[in-house]
Order: structure tokens, then C-alpha cells, then sequence
């Protein structure tokens, strides 16, 4: 099953990147046919990545979240994910020529680690694993979606007027809702990962809080983006200052994954 895995991966891995490409050509060409065909793209290189995961958690004989690699291409799923739900869901395929590098940049980053199957250190052997890691996944996902739609946001008005940009980008006012709806999925989200990070650690360590550097940066990340829902309910933030917040939000997701494990090492240093 892992070497069905490891084919798998790198047909998504391909499949990613010429999704890529055709959503680049879309923006080029300007020509739907060319969208639709990059939207099947990534739907196909989802199917097969999910299929991918399944294959390792059956190779492994656990779920596949426990290392730097599973949970990097999981991370890739994730914002495969809620991408695609926008894209689809908004009829929004620009969304996907943004979304597709950094997807494709995550999932590159997971070819790059270690795919060796190790045993789980005893506090990893928990049923909590599966409900802590999936929830972050959705909560990365989404804030990367939030991410890619405020960079748009931004961009929107330095963009040339014409019928093509009115067609397949929203206006400003719509960009911004769907990016605060984004970032709601997220945050609600990442507060189950927290919650249920905290329950797992008192199982596993006897503490539901030890100020390790995943924990602290993880509630950093949540306060940043309480703070955005915040002051857009309550002080009616809109525009560019909440897209600006919600690109800093998602630099201290990126921070939380890859900055705390690789200079911050505790007791999440697996993943």
C-alpha cells in the first residue's frame, strides 16, 4: 500500500502543478474552457490525493497525521479542499489560480520530508490523534483560502477594468465577505483543535496546558484572528485593513507549522 502511495503521490504531485499552469493559462488566454478543464484538474488530483492518504493510513496501520510529511500533505489536502468548496461554490475559478501555487508549494515541501513509517511514541496512541489534527487541517486550509482571497482583494483595484475581470472576480465588497466567511470556518475550527489539543494533553502529559511552543503560537494565531472577527463585528472593519489582518493571521499560521518546528523544537516536534 505504501509504494501505491508513493505513486499516488507523485501523479497528484503532477496533477497539481498542470492544474497550476491551466489556471495561469485561463488568466492568459481568457477563455473558460481552459477553467473548467483546470477545475477538473484539481478536482481529479483531489480524488487521487485522498486516495493517496488512504493508502498510507493503511500502509502505516494508524492514521496518517503524525510526522512532518503526513501532516504537510494533509495540509495540501486541506486547502484542496476549501478552495475547490470556493471555487465551486462561488463560481470563482481566479480563486483557484491563486490557491493552486500554494497548494502545490505545500505539497512540494512534503516531498521533501521524510516518508520512513515509524511507531507512534506512546502519547500519539489516542483516538483524540484523529479529531486534533483533522480539525487543524480544516482551520489551515481555510486560513490559506482567507489568505489567497485577501492577496486578490488587494490586487483587485491595481488590476486593468475590463469585461473579463468583472466576469470572474467579485467586487471588492463580495471579496471581502467570502474571505470573512473563510476565516470563520477557520477560527472555529482551529478552536476545536485547540480544545481538543488541550483534553488529548491532559490524557497524554497529565496538564491541559504547558505553554509548549506549538501551544503558545497556536493561541497566538487564535488571538489574531479573534481579534479580526472582532473588530469587523463590532467596529465594522471592512476592505484593505481586514484583508491586510487576515494575511498577517495566515503569517502566523505559516509560522505556527513550519517556524516553531523548525526553531521552537517541544513536544510537537514530530509534526
Amino acid at each position: 500500500m505504501l509504494q501505491i502511495e508513493n505513486t499516488l503521490f507523485t501523479i497528484v504531485m503532477l496533477a497539481y502543478f498542470a492544474a497550476m499552469i491551466l489556471y495561469f493559462a485561463f488568466i492568459a488566454v481568457k477563455k473558460d474552457a481552459v477553467a473548467r478543464v483546470a477545475v477538473g484538474l484539481q478536482i481529479v488530483g483531489f480524488v487521487l490525493h485522498t486516495a493517496a492518504l488512504v493508502c498510507r493510513g493503511i500502509g502505516a496501520g494508524r492514521l496518517p497525521l503524525t510526522n512532518q510529511y503526513e501532516f504537510a500533505t494533509s495540509f495540501a489536502w486541506g486547502l484542496c479542499l476549501v478552495s475547490l468548496i470556493f471555487v465551486i461554490r462561488f463560481k470563482f475559478p481566479v480563486l483557484g489560480a491563486f490557491a493552486a501555487p500554494v497548494i502545490f508549494l505545500i505539497i512540494g515541501y512534503a516531498a521533501m520530508q521524510s516518508k520512513e513509517v515509524k511507531e507512534l511514541m506512546p502519547a500519539l496512541r489516542s483516538n483524540w490523534l484523529g479529531f486534533h489534527v483533522s480539525t487543524a487541517i480544516i482551520a489551515y486550509g481555510a486560513f490559506g483560502v482567507s489568505f489567497v482571497l485577501s492577496i486578490i482583494f488587494l490586487l483587485r483595484d491595481k488590476m486593468k477594468a475590463s469585461g473579463f475581470l468583472d466576469q470572474h472576480i467579485p467586487d471588492r465588497e463580495k471579496l471581502d465577505m467570502i474571505s470573512y466567511r473563510s476565516v470563520s470556518l477557520g477560527l472555529l475550527f482551529l478552536t476545536f483543535t485547540i480544545i481538543t489539543g488541550a483534553i488529548w494533553a491532559e490524557r497524554a502529559w497529565g496538564s491541559y496546558w504547558s505553554w509548549d511552543p506549538k501551544e503558545t503560537w497556536s493561541l497566538v494565531t487564535w488571538i489574531v484572528y479573534a481579534i479580526y472577527l472582532h473588530l469587523r463585528l463590532r467596529r465594522g472593519w471592512r476592505g484593505r485593513s481586514a484583508a491586510i489582518f487576515a494575511v498577517v493571521g495566515f503569517i502566523c499560521v505559516m509560522f505556527t507549522y513550519l517556524g516553531v518546528n523548525t526553531w521552537l523544537p517541544g513536544v510537537h516536534s514530530y509534526a
